[in-house]
């Protein structure tokens, strides 16, 4: 297992400091899901969810996320992200959305962050955007598929 970097020798958390290390194109994915019923993901489909465009907001949500992330998670560097796409895909067999974030940047440090705050922002906003109409939905399956660029190479789940 590598080292965490995130702790000094005493044991306190700080941020790692980036500044000896390469500029390089870095580019992460993430993924992830809400699960609904059918119904629900009909109101998703058939356009007629109370607060309007549930994959629109929800895109425009999550690409919001990844700007803020430095903003939200303790020790992330701020990065100039240079590319987020957020894609939401309805699935009759989850059912549910699926979301699928892009985020890339040239930077010292990766944007692995950035693109799982991106689906979980996203995630979120569809919850938000019809929880009047189901309570029991589930944000589910958040990970990183993808991340390539500096020091440690291409990393594909």
């Amino acid at each position: 297992m590598a080292k965490l970097t995130h702790f000094d020798g005493k044991g306190d958390a700080h941020m790692v400091d980036v500044s000896d290390k390469a500029v390089t194109s870095r580019v992460a994915v993430a993924s992830g899901a809400v699960k609904m019923l059918p119904d629900t993901l009909a109101l998703v489909t058939d356009g007629t969810a109370k607060k309007g465009d549930v994959l629109g907001v929800a895109r425009l949500a999550g690409i919001m996320g990844a700007k803020k992330c430095a903003d939200l998670i303790p020790l992330c560097h701020p990065l100039p992200i240079t590319k987020v796409a957020v894609e939401l895909t309805t699935d009759a067999d989850l059912p549910g959305i699926r979301i699928e974030a892009t985020v890339k940047t040239t930077g010292q440090t990766g944007v692995e962050m950035e693109a799982l705050t991106a689906v979980s922002t996203a995630a979120l906003t569809v919850y938000d955007m019809l929880k009047a109409a189901e309570k029991t939905m589930e944000i589910t399956d958040i990970k990183v598929t993808l991340k390539d660029g500096g020091k440690s190479g291409r990393f594909e789940a």
